[in-house]
């Protein structure tokens, strides 16, 4: 291990041990809900589907849900492989694939975390908007307005210290998650039903090459809902056994996803068709009240989300902080400019660039394809954890070996799909397109 990395390691393990063994399951729970079952990720899953088709969507769907939370558990199970914790995804891949996974996972990490919160503010504002227009029907506020009042929110949250100290946040969005889910899916089912259904089509839209690509970003779209970029991190907030109460946490966590977002997907693209929206929201009609209230619970539910999706850049840029020994009043000067950095960042790229579906793709594909469906099980057979029973030791090293295989093809054509549909939409539409 470099210096650097060393160094790396000190400070997070010292700044993280406050922290440390204080979280039950239900809190990893929490955690791991937040970070996956948002709005901002299974709202586009009818699109998708209506990208694929019913057989191929449906299958899609089922197999990440099981790859992640296999790929989940894995990663808990590493937390002492080799005796030392490791706190971070990054010190975890430096501990099994030295420098180049240390610097891989950083990279995978940021452009997760970054474009999740790309995606999660255009979402939220979106929601913001509806719900003034519902109120104001010829208000003057655009989309972009919001975009900025949901990132002048976020900044305040950004203060909280760490993942450990955002549990209430969490725990409030996980319960706004399940608000969401079950408003969306009554709602949707109420509109499927007063929709003439002899209108519905379900066929594939558009030429051979048209679809081609929309079943790439399709598959992009997919491994954006299941990305969690943090259990390493999250699994540091967790008592001890901390590798039991982690399989608990996000055994429990999987079982909120299930419930909610296979469910919103079928209802999804039952009720629309072909024609349903990327934001599954903006497809609802009637009755306003309910629409309403699921962008209010989407609203709540994403903000949590944003934070934990934060903390990876702050962390990096604390460890620069801790390095260069900067003193404590320079530390709590420089942290609420480097996060009004950040945040207004963000904030002028979601506002400039509004294209949701398209942002979660590419996300997907790039960030979160390598770090939840790759690595872990690429990371599992270098740490050489196999059991000791031979024929499920084979079993598993055919498993790991086919998710890696299969998930780096999906991480190719997601991302080739993703960027072909950037590229159409700026075509199409000006920057700060309302």
């Amino acid at each position: 291990m470099s210096e650097k990395h060393k160094e790396d390691q000190e400070f997070d393990v010292g700044s993280e041990d406050e922290a440390a063994g204080k979280g039950t399951w239900k809190h990893a729970a929490f955690h791991v809900a937040t970070t996956i079952a948002t709005p901002a990720a299974y709202a586009p899953l009818p699109f998708a589907l209506a990208s694929l088709g019913w057989p191929l969507g449906v299958s899609s769907l089922v197999t990440a849900t099981l790859a992640t939370w296999y790929s989940s558990l894995l990663i808990a199970s590493l937390w002492r492989w080799n005796g030392k914790k490791h706190v971070t995804y990054r010190l975890l891949a430096d501990s099994i694939f030295g420098f180049w996974g240390y610097w891989s996972i950083a990279f995978f990490q940021q452009v997760a975390s970054i474009g999740n919160n790309i995606a999660i503010q255009i979402a939220a504002g979106s929601s913001l908007k509806a719900v003034y227009k519902h109120y104001h029907k010829h208000g003057t506020l655009t989309l972009q307005h919001f975009i900025i009042f949901f990132g002048a929110f976020e900044f305040f949250l950004s203060q909280l210290p760490d993942i450990h100290s955002l549990r209430w946040v969490n725990g409030l969005c996980t319960l706004s998650t399940i608000g969401f889910a079950c408003t969306t899916i009554g709602v949707t089912i109420y509109n499927g039903k007063k929709i003439d259904r002899e209108s519905i089509s379900y066929s594939l839209q558009g030429s051979s090459s048209a679809k081609r690509f929309a079943a790439f970003n399709a598959l992009g779209a997919i491994a954006f809902s299941f990305g969690d970029a943090m259990l390493p991190e999250i699994q540091n907030t967790v008592r001890e056994p901390s590798v039991k109460n982690m399989y608990k946490g996000v055994s429990a966590a999987y079982s909120v996803i299930v419930l909610t977002y296979w469910q919103l997907a079928f209802t999804g693209y039952w009720a629309f068709g072909s024609q349903v929206q990327p934001y599954i929201v903006a497809s609802l009609t009637v009755p306003k009240w309910t629409i309403i209230m699921a962008n209010i619970f989407a609203v709540i539910q994403i903000s949590g989300c944003y934070q934990i999706y934060c903390r990876p850049t702050y962390a990096y840029f604390e460890e620069r902080l801790a390095s260069n020994r900067t003193s404590m009043l320079k530390n709590g000067l420089i942290r609420p400019i480097f996060t009004s950095i950040y945040i207004v960042v963000i904030t002028l790229v979601a506002s400039a660039m509004p294209f949701f579906v398209d942002f979660v793709s590419i996300c997907g594909a790039i960030g979160f394809t390598p770090l939840d469906f790759i690595f872990p099980v690429l990371a599992f057979l270098k740490a050489g954890k196999m059991p000791k029973n031979r024929a499920v030791g084979i079993s598993m090293r055919v498993l790991n070996v086919g998710i890696a295989a299969w998930f780096s093809i999906v991480a190719v054509v997601g991302c080739i799909g993703a960027i072909r549909f950037v590229v159409e939409d700026v075509k199409t539409y000006k920057f700060f397109h309302d």
